[in-house]
């Protein structure tokens, strides 16, 4: 694991962490090279004004960088036609799953295997082009969105899975690989891969590296970060790490959980190392109905407060249900208020047991209606329902706009009420489907961006929501990232000090500021020009950031 040391007592140098390149470059002395406190000090301090610098995000200019010359350098590493340049061939990569937001790249890179992303970066790093990384490109804040003074450097074609071993229960994959590909080559030995995000059809494990995303069985198996052991990086300059390990723990600095859900910021991953969990014997799932939101939110909160964990536990609203059912028949109850669907996996004893106890809880909290899935087939179809949202939107809205929001679970009730009346406010229609279990929401605001000023409402309606997540005592996302789409609303979360930290930490990484530029963090000046605009309770964010 690339780790940051303590001088041994008595000592006042520092063993720098380790570098594959540095070891091709000098061997062992080299790597472990002294230098001083001090000089390390002043290094990160510099650092980190470099990339303050360097924030101020689309104002930054790469406009006079000599492309002719980085993009003869990137024909001669790439095989022929790996680099699109006509306007045609880019446009495919002008956005990712989030079409309101588009741009048009100087040209994409289609590199096959590690050694050509190490040359693409180091090239793009010596021309000082930014570099915006892409896996499958289903990823909804707009994180893969390019920069139109850079590269696009597409991951898709590394998909090969590299090795699996069952002993270990590990799989070792390239980042273009399906997320369901890896438990469909793990299923002939009884595994998985346990994080399911609705796109896992089609989402790459790179984006969900990038991302840390979820799905609906988090709740008991954890995000990305808790199912990822090891990720090999490449660095902005083209130097290559090694963050995490096989084994139970790693020395120094948690830099992997870091790297998880940096969105491309700090650096490009090339291999992947991930848990795989075995197959449960059994699994069976509720579908309770609820004539009441705050019913049925409260029995959210009462499940978990019961002690109960369950593999899954989904919430779907009535506009969610009536978009769903016809779409996949999935027996839903299309006059209720509310629908929440509790899994239970484990032996058929257990099942049985915990199936009973969040029944009993359920009919606790008022549910109209208990159904239990008596087969595999009923309970894919229970699920086929949920994961058939998105889709579903777009069947009854020429377009949709997905929220990531995280909220305390006693409060989704709340925030249904106070969606319907953003319904009101902004005249726009609003699906809410919830990953309830860990608060994670999903509000899909419907709109046509062919109607004059739609888009604007429905952005307006996102930012309240963001912004009433945090008021909730929340955070602005829960898997999708934050993106292009939510950069604004890190101000509404963020302090100015907490946000100095965050660039000094992708200063460590990418000072000189080329990897995703624009996206994720705000520059303070952003924020400062956001709180000049928002004035909370009589109180302006960022006070002590000059005005322009």
């Amino acid at each position: 694991m690339m780790s940051i040391q303590t001088p041994a007592e008595g000592a006042d140098t520092f063993p720098l962490p380790s570098r594959e390149s540095d070891r091709g470059r000098g061997g062992e002395n080299q790597t472990n090279s002294p230098v001083g406190a001090d000089d390390t000090l002043l290094c990160v301090t510099t650092d980190i004004d470099t990339a303050l610098a360097h924030s101020a995000e689309q104002d930054q200019n790469f406009a006079s960088i000599h492309h002719a010359t980085l993009f003869s350098r990137l024909k001669k590493i790439l095989p022929q036609g790996a680099l699109l340049q006509v306007k045609e061939d880019l446009a495919p990569y002008e956005c990712d799953g989030l079409s309101a937001y588009r741009r048009i790249p100087l040209a994409v890179a289609l590199p096959e295997d590690e050694a050509q992303v190490v040359a693409v970066m180091k090239a793009c790093y010596e021309a000082g082009v930014p570099v915006v990384a892409r896996g499958a490109g289903t990823g909804l804040s707009g994180g893969a969105m390019p920069h139109e003074q850079g590269l696009v450097l597409s991951l898709a074609k590394l998909k090969r899975i590299v090795r699996i071993d069952k002993y270990s229960r590990t799989a070792v994959v390239q980042p273009g690989v399906r997320n369901l590909a890896i438990s469909e080559a793990a299923a002939p030995f009884g595994l998985y891969y346990a994080p399911d995000p609705s796109s896992q059809i089609a989402c790459s494990i790179g984006g969900n590296v990038a991302e840390n995303s979820g799905g609906v069985h988090c709740l008991k198996y954890g995000l990305t970060v808790h199912n990822v052991l090891r990720v090999r990086v490449v660095l902005a300059d083209g130097d290559v790490v090694t963050l995490g390990s096989e084994a139970l723990d790693s020395a120094g600095l948690d830099l992997l959980a870091l790297f998880i859900g940096s969105e491309g910021l700090l650096g490009i991953a090339t291999e992947v190392t991930v848990k795989l969990t075995p197959k449960p014997q059994f699994a069976q799932c509720i579908l309770a109905s609820f004539d009441d939101v705050r019913r049925a939110g409260d029995a959210v909160a009462a499940v978990i407060a019961a002690g109960i964990i369950p593999a899954g536990l989904e919430m779907m609203d009535q506009p969610a249900t009536r978009a769903v059912e016809p779409f996949v028949k999935a027996g839903y109850d299309i006059n209720a208020a509310a629908i929440l669907l509790c899994e239970s996996d484990g032996t058929k004893e257990e099942v049985g047991d915990e199936i009973a106890r969040m029944k009993a809880v359920l009919e606790g909290c008022g549910a109209t209606e208990i159904r239990v899935s008596q087969s595999e087939a009923e309970r894919i179809l229970f699920w086929a329902g949920r994961k058939a949202a998105f889709p579903a939107a777009g069947r009854v809205s020429p377009d949709y706009y997905c929220m990531d929001g995280t909220i305390p679970k006693r409060r989704l009730a709340d925030m249904l009420i106070a969606i319907t009346e953003l319904e009101k406010k902004y005249g726009l229609r609003c699906m809410n489907v919830f990953h309830a279990g860990d608060g994670n929401l999903h509000p899909l605001i419907l709109y046509d961006a062919n109607v004059p000023g739609e888009l604007e409402r429905t952005e307006a309606f996102g930012a309240e929501i963001l912004k009433l997540s945090v008021d909730f005592g929340g955070t602005i996302t829960g898997e999708h990232g934050v993106g292009f789409e939510k950069i604004n609303a890190m101000c509404e979360q963020f302090a100015s000090d907490e946000l100095r930290i965050f660039h000094g930490i992708k200063a460590a990484w990418d000072a000189r500021g080329l990897l995703n530029p624009g996206k994720a963090v705000p520059s303070l000046h952003r924020c400062a020009e956001f709180g000049r605009m928002h004035v909370h309770g009589g109180q302006t964010a960022f006070p002590e950031i000059e005005r322009l």
